[in-house]
């Protein structure tokens, strides 16, 4: 299982049709709104780091006022308990 973070920057008062629309990936296990730079933080779990590249730009960049995202990969080693 591989697992990424998402940061997403939505259009000015546009952050919880955006939110609404991510948690219908089902890939995504949480997406929670922020203050900051970015809008929204959001977790995603997939098979493989291929997968989260597909899920990324093809279903979280294509979402209405979407502007922008950047990914943060989890490092293999540490993603054990």
């Amino acid at each position: 299982m591989e697992i990424a973070y998402v940061l997403v920057k939505s259009e000015m008062a546009h952050e919880m049709d955006v939110m609404s629309e991510l948690l219908k990936i089902d890939q995504i296990k949480e997406a929670k709104g922020t203050f900051g730079m970015y809008d929204i933080f959001v977790k995603i779990e997939a098979n493989s780091s291929l997968e989260i590249a597909e899920i990324i730009t093809k279903q979280i960049r294509k979402i209405n006022h979407v502007l922008s995202t950047i990914t943060l990969s989890v490092i293999p080693e540490q993603n054990k308990k």
